[in-house]
């Protein structure tokens, strides 16, 4: 009890911690509202350490001024550090979700630069004086690359299902197959999307088989459209059935009804010419003759975050009207984003050399080889002594729910260290000022060359020396 009172009565006021070198220094640098806000939490953090016991022993020294004021700058800082910041992805999930998904490419980045920093044309149509639409400015891109009559963009694809239901079907039913209600990233489920549209859900035939007699025994004076829902997520294998897009156009035009396909993805490259699976292209759906295709920015795109809708001109009219379309629209930045990337599809060469997601999937295990190789000299080099550093086969994955049933062949650079666990060098890499995310398989590190830029290597190497160096100072 006695050492808690003298531990009670060391605790500084607050304007004597203000009075330090150490926090005038740290006020020159940081807001004082922030500073104050800061000690005062870090005072009452401790007393109430110490009314709780934590400190009740009696070989617990007085803690000094400087003590306190340590403790406090470290909170400051802890406080004012940005939470967003650049992670070194080499987890070998190329559309990692919880990493920001796609990368841009460098003109991509070029190019947000200038229109952040600057006013922009954005709904300003330079020819006439007059405002436009910011549409405007992907449309014809859009539009050019999948042969679509027209197209908008929302903020993701779940709101352009939610967009195109709510404009085309609310009050009404939608006839879709009960193999593809796909529940999508953060639990949301299709079923879900469509409830909040307005539209009526008409569940087709079974979880593996659907056929078109399917949707055509549904249909009656209450269906607005028949949709397709791309299950880019998962695969149903075995004996299974599945309705094309050119069947259901057919049927779809014999009921004078539109049709309506949810791709998710989004590929605008026939990625079998690089040894990849065949996923269906925008462009081949509305070849197909389907009214109405969503798909997303930032997977198999490579772009941003965005939902994009594209089809037939008199349905996107109808939707740039809808209510939603001004809450789901999307920013300057987006639209910045979404053009950059969209150009550079012009040229399909320019696209796999220039878009990191494109970039990622082609490489050749010769490449991946040689990079691996070129990392592990560099880790050697710095704690070659303290792990054991070496190559190994592996496989990476595509993610962001794109080609869930395909493995790419990979090199992974692997580490062992018996003075840390995998587990503990792995947290201490995350707290790294720049953290890198690696994933673990049989007690060792791997780090996946095939996510890892070519600027990176440098800073993989300095985090695992800083990595172990923390961990043996806290030994």
């Amino acid at each position: 009890m006695e050492i808690r009172k003298k531990l009670l009565s060391s605790i500084p006021a607050v304007d004597e911690v203000l009075k330090s070198r150490s926090i005038e220094s740290l006020l020159e640098e940081y807001p004082r509202t922030v500073v104050t806000d800061s000690i005062r939490e870090y005072l009452n953090e401790h007393r109430t350490e110490v009314l709780r016991g934590g400190f009740d022993n009696d070989n617990i020294k007085e803690p000094d001024i400087e003590y306190f004021v340590t403790g406090i700058i470290k909170k400051v800082e802890a406080t004012m550090k940005h939470r967003l910041v650049s992670v070194i992805n080499a987890t070998g999930v190329i559309l990692h979700t919880n990493l920001g998904r796609a990368v841009l490419s460098e003109e991509v980045n070029e190019m947000l630069i200038k229109i952040a920093s600057r006013y922009s044309n954005l709904e300003l149509e330079l020819s006439t004086g007059e405002r436009g639409s910011r549409y405007s400015h992907v449309e014809e891109h859009i539009c050019r690359l999948t042969g679509a009559e027209a197209a908008m963009v929302v903020n993701n694809n779940a709101a352009a299902v939610l967009l195109v239901l709510s404009t085309m079907a609310r009050d009404k039913e939608v006839v879709v197959s009960r193999g593809q209600l796909v529940e999508i990233g953060g639990s949301f489920r299709i079923p879900e999307v469509m409830e909040q549209s307005g539209a009526v859900l008409r569940e087709v035939g079974a979880t593996n088989k659907t056929h078109l007699r399917d949707y055509e025994g549904a249909v009656n004076e209450k269906t607005a459209a028949l949709m397709k829902v791309h299950t880019s997520n998962y695969k149903i294998c075995g004996f299974t059935k599945e309705v094309s897009s050119e069947e259901l156009v057919e049927l779809a035009a014999k009921l004078e009804l539109p049709t309506i396909e949810d791709l998710g993805s989004g590929v605008l490259i026939d990625l079998t010419r690089y040894g990849l699976p065949y996923e269906p292209t925008v462009q081949s759906s509305i070849k197909a003759g389907i009214d109405i295709v969503t798909f997303s920015g930032d997977k198999m795109l490579g772009g941003p975050q965005a939902g994009i809708i594209a089809g037939k001109k008199h349905y996107i009219d109808k939707m740039r009207k809808n209510p939603l379309t001004r809450a789901f629209r999307i920013d300057k930045l987006t639209l910045a984003a979404l053009e950059g990337t969209l150009r550079l599809y012009y040229d399909e060469e320019k696209a796999v050399e220039s878009i990191p997601l494109l970039r990622m999937l082609t490489l050749t295990l010769e490449q991946l080889e040689h990079r691996a190789e070129e990392l592990k000299r560099k880790l050697e080099a710095i704690i070659g002594k303290s792990c054991s550093v070496y190559v190994t086969d592996e496989f990476s994955e595509v993610g962001g729910g794109s080609m869930p049933m395909h493995k790419l062949p990979t090199k992974a650079v692997a580490i062992k260290t018996h003075s840390i666990s995998a587990d503990r060098l792995d947290s201490r890499l995350r707290a790294y000022k720049i953290p890198v995310i690696t994933r673990i398989s049989r007690d060792a590190m791997l780090l996946d060359i095939r996510t890892i830029m070519d600027d990176e290597y440098d800073t993989i190497t300095e985090a695992f020396e800083w990595a172990l160096m923390e961990n043996q100072q806290e030994k």
